[in-house]
This record gives structure tokens, sequence and C-alpha cells, in this order.
């Protein structure tokens, strides 16, 4: 028997451990086949919501905000591209951090158009695949069209304040529930998993959600 399943995803597209958490995530729902009708629901969360328009060279970024040397930030990369690749995830060069709050806007629109899972997925390629500006407009309205959006649609939306006020609004809903890293993924708003865990984790916390809600019923 299918079983509905109801996931917050809260992220930021500027967040590699993101990346990784959501491919691992959807790895784990495809093993379970069958068994779970999930609904993925992306949430805003913003690492870097001072960042100016032409973004910061990430080594400058990390080495100020967490005291990091280039020496330890290529280390750290290194592992981020082996665990991306041990769940389907290939890491480019991502040489710059940038402002996401206009990306956030974006998924909220396409939430609303349906569209918001695929905007995701090719927002996290853009930005940690391919090193493109997530906060570039450009950039933004083709990784939409790719998706099926229009491309006009998604322009005028950037090109306004749609939507801010929302992804504020959020953002300040899950700071209140005391969600202050990312990925954090509720279950059924009730169970809350942190970090870009592996496929198997995730696989055992959706059994156990799946096997309380038979014994319930």
């Amino acid at each position: 028997m299918t079983q509905p399943l109801r996931i917050d995803f809260v992220s930021d597209i500027a967040c590699p451990w993101c990346a990784i958490g959501l491919s691992s995530l959807r790895l784990a729902l495809s093993r379970l086949g069958d068994a779970v009708d999930a609904q993925i629901v992306m949430h805003p969360f913003e690492l870097n919501p001072q960042m100016g328009p032409e973004g910061e060279k990430i080594v400058d970024y990390l080495g100020k905000k967490y005291g990091r040397t280039p020496a330890q930030i290529e280390e750290t990369q290194a592992m981020i591209r082996e665990r991306g690749a041990s769940v389907g995830f290939t890491f480019g060069p991502r040489n710059y951090v940038y402002n996401t709050f206009d990306a956030h806007r974006l998924l909220h629109w396409a939430g609303i158009e349906g569209k918001q899972l695929p905007l995701k997925l090719a927002l996290l390629q853009a930005y940690h695949g391919d090193g493109k500006d997530p906060g570039n407009h450009d950039v933004l309205v083709e990784a939409a069209q790719s998706v099926g959006l229009d491309a006009g649609k998604a322009r005028a939306v950037l090109s306004s304040t749609d939507y801010a006020d929302d992804v504020r609004a959020e953002e300040r809903e899950y700071q209140a529930m005391g969600i202050q890293s990312v990925p954090s993924i509720v279950f059924n708003q009730r169970y809350l998993v942190t970090g870009g865990q592996p496929v198997e984790a995730f696989e055992q916390v959706i059994e156990q959600i799946l096997a309380e809600n038979r014994a319930g019923a």
C-alpha cells in the first residue's frame, strides 16, 4: 500500500550539502518505490543574505566566515566532490559565492506553477555543477526555461519584487522553529533530519515513519 509523505526541504542553492542531501533523498525515495508517494516542498534559507550582486571569491568568503585556510577549503571541496559523486551529483568548479534571494523568489513562483523541484535541481546544477551565478537573471531565466517554465513570466517575476515578502516570511518561520543550518528536512511536519545524510540514513528514517503510520492506522 502506497503511503503519502510530505517532505519540507529547507535549503539554499549556495549550499553544497543541500545538493548532496537532495540527491541522497531522491535516491532513497527511488529505492522505496511504490511504498511511498512523496511530495517534496522547497523552503528558502540564505547562507549569505548580505552578499552583494558581484559575489565573493569562495576562498575569501569561507576564510572570513569560518577561519579556514585555502588548503583546508580545498580539502573540504575534495570531500564534497567525493560525496556528491557517491549520490550521482557531479560538482564542478565553484570559485565564487553569490546572493541567492532572487533565486528563492523564482522558486516560490515555480511552486505555484508546479515546477519547484525541477527548478531547484536545475539551479543546483547551474551553480554547483556549471559554476554559474544563481543571482544572475539570465542564468535564472535559462534554468526556468529548461524545466518548462515560461521565460517571459520568469523574467517578469525577477524584474519585480514579486514574492519577496513570501520568501522573507518563510525564512523567519523556519528560523523561529530553530533551524539554523541546511539542509534541514522535515518529514510529515514532525520528524527533522539535518545535513547531507547518506542514502541509507534517509531510507531508514522514511521506513520508520511508514511503519509508525501503519501501526497508528
